[in-house]
């Protein structure tokens, strides 16, 4: 159980990382902030590379993919929150499908 709640964790930290940095270069870019906004972001990125390495799943592609649908949720959150872009019924049946790929994909028993 404590491995689910990590990789939950850092999941969620890897994804806003993402997130973050990824709206702030493109503040930078498409909304004119300073350069100092895009030179946060790719830091904010690299953080996030950094943290997806603290996994204890031994199979990278796996991990990936299962971050993949919490990326996706997390996506759809940001835009409600941040960008006050409401989600309709489809971004969440598809927010939905997705989270149950990635738990498949990282919690099917395997030999």
């Amino acid at each position: 159980m404590i491995l689910i709640f990590n990789a939950f964790v850092l999941f969620i930290l890897a994804g806003l990382a993402e997130i973050g940095g990824g709206y702030l270069i493109w503040l930078w870019l498409r909304e004119g902030k300073p350069l100092s906004w895009g030179i946060l972001g790719g830091i904010v990125l690299v953080l996030y590379g950094i943290i997806a390495t603290f996994q204890k799943f031994p199979s990278f592609g796996r991990v990936y993919a299962a971050y993949g649908g919490i990326f996706i949720v997390l996506s759809v959150l940001w835009g409600w929150g941040i960008d006050k872009k409401s989600p309709d019924v489809y971004d969440w049946v598809g927010a939905g499908i997705c989270l149950i790929g990635a738990s498949v994909i990282l919690f099917a028993p395997r030999h």
